[in-house]
């Protein structure tokens, strides 16, 4: 019998080898380079991570273009948004220059930096490129990040960036630039004709520059757009944008193979989903006020700082003296979130409960509070202290309301009519505010709305909180849970109240601003 080798060819046969093997045949895995803090993003990288740097990183990224697309929704400046996002840049994605380093781009922790960078924005391409409403977001939000970047890099660095680019750029002749000196002086605002003659110019497509040629800053004619090189930015994000949707398309192809890896699956799921409405957790430093009267019989006043999920929940348990099974569970873990204690919220819900005998509550009711507290259940429930309370993300996906039903987001949940109703017995009542409710809605922007009724309800408290208190970017970043909306409610109202000797107490006694403010 005579044995085959398989593996082997006959030297005398061409090996023809399917181009599509041949591609991932020998893959090769090398630490790249990353000579400039800026970066295009042309090449995938290729190195491992671990599986906790994969999914920390990307929600590290998605942080930042979260708030950079709030800041857009919620109409900041380019002033505003860049003191905002800076610190936040900082502290989840720094990227320092190679002038921090005697070392240069070869300094470790530089490194370190932009590899972060480089393979964050490439996760999240695999998050962001299954349908065109999330690659159109993804390029939008990563083109500011790459402008503000830009306009905070070093100028010598930034050229040098701009430099290793190649574009195919047409340079403008002197020739030409002196024909038409008059022309580019009228069309480009605040130029000199000095600088037409001194200055460098670029002659590119129009619709490469579609901001320049929407605000009337660039000279165009025959198709062809007269750019200076001052207005360089605009042409770079232009290009960026352009590259950026064609591998975001790439990447959509590629994205069926990866339905086998059940590791990298639900990962990419949970970050798409975060997108909508960033997911939260909550510690319980980030939830408590101590000293605040958070008893049983203060949830009616506290209920004024309440979101409008909550306080929905509220009234309706107030009108009915019921919520069903899902309500409750929505807005026990809140009142547990909030600092209730168990003992208080049991009662709570009978005083609540008022149309049935004790026997029902006992039996019906009262375990169902003991378990989300985690006092009975299994070993892993105790020890967890029971549930935490449900996020925006969590109370957007999961559980929309039935008939009957209470929980949920009234900015999902509820039609245009009723929301503003609810909105107008809350006591919001300006109708510019109303119709850019409505409009978030319409786009599904569910949380903008909800941080947008908050800006209005506390406006002069936020003003005061940053002048006089010195709140900054991390006490008013954007709320995406209901327990941070209660508490900074709580505290941008009391802290303006201290200053009059006045604050919700429960028993009527003033308390010090400093007091408010160490809560």
């Amino acid at each position: 019998m005579i044995r085959q080798t398989l593996g082997r060819i006959d030297p005398r046969r061409t090996n023809v080898i399917s181009h599509k093997k041949k591609q991932f045949a020998d893959a090769t895995y090398k630490e790249q380079e990353y000579p400039h803090r800026l970066n295009f993003y042309n090449v995938p990288p290729t190195t491992e991570v671990t599986l906790e740097e994969f999914e920390q990183w990307a929600i590290d990224r998605l942080r930042i273009l979260a708030e950079l697309e709030a800041c857009s929704f919620r109409n900041k400046t380019l002033a505003e948004t860049s003191a905002h996002i800076t610190s936040l840049l900082n502290q989840y994605l720094p990227l320092s220059p190679n002038s921090s380093s005697s070392m240069g781009y070869q300094d470790d922790r530089i490194k370190l930096e932009r590899k972060k960078d480089h393979y964050s924005h490439f996760i999240l391409r695999l998050a962001f490129s299954s349908t065109e409403e999330l690659r159109r977001r993804f390029t939008r939000i990563e083109t500011a990040l790459l402008r503000l970047r830009f306009q905070n890099d070093d100028a010598r660095e930034r050229q040098a960036f701009v430099e290793s680019l190649e574009f195919n750029w047409q340079a403008v002749s002197e020739d030409e630039r002196r024909l038409l000196a008059p022309q580019l002086v009228n069309a480009t605002p605040g130029l000199r004709k000095q600088e037409v003659q001194e200055g460098s110019w670029f002659k590119v497509d129009w619709e490469t520059v579609l901001e320049l040629v929407e605000n009337r800053k660039v000279f165009v004619s025959k198709g062809k757009a007269y750019v200076p090189a001052r207005e360089q930015m605009s042409m770079v994000l232009a290009e960026f944008g352009t590259l950026l949707d064609q591998g975001l398309e790439l990447t959509a192809r590629a994205l069926p193979r990866l339905d086998e890896d059940d590791r990298l699956t639900p990962i990419l799921n949970h970050l798409s989903k975060s997108f909508a409405t960033p997911d939260s957790t909550l510690s319980d430093a980030d939830s408590s006020l101590p000293g605040a009267p958070i008893n049983a019989g203060s949830i009616d006043m506290l209920s004024r700082h309440f979101p409008l999920c909550m306080r929905n929940l509220h009234v309706t348990l107030r009108k009915n003296s019921h919520l069903k099974h899902f309500g409750r569970l929505q807005y026990t873990l809140f009142l547990k979130g909030i600092g209730l204690t168990l003992e208080d919220c049991l009662i709570f819900w009978r005083h609540s409960f008022k149309l049935i005998t004790d026997d029902t509550f006992n039996k019906e009711y009262r375990y169902n509070v003991r378990h989300a507290y985690g006092d009975v259940g299994g070993d892993a429930i105790r020890r967890g202290r029971g549930y935490s309370p449900f996020s925006c993300q969590k109370i957007l996906g999961e559980h929309p309301p039935g008939s009957g039903e209470s929980h949920g987001c009234p900015y999902r949940h509820f039609s245009v009519d009723n929301l503003t109703t609810l909105l107008q017995v809350t006591g919001v009542n300006d109708r510019d505010l109303l119709k850019q409710v409505k409009e978030d809605v319409g786009r599904q922007r569910y949380h903008i709305a909800c941080n947008r009724v908050f800006d209005w309800a506390h406006k002069g408290e936020i003003k005061y909180a940053k002048e006089n208190l010195g709140w900054g970017v991390a006490e008013l970043d954007t709320i995406v849970h209901p327990n941070t909306y209660f508490k900074r409610s709580y505290l941008l109202k009391n802290g303006c109240k201290a200053r009059e000797g006045v604050s919700e107490d429960g028993n009527g006694t003033a308390k010090s601003e400093d007091d408010i403010m160490q809560m």
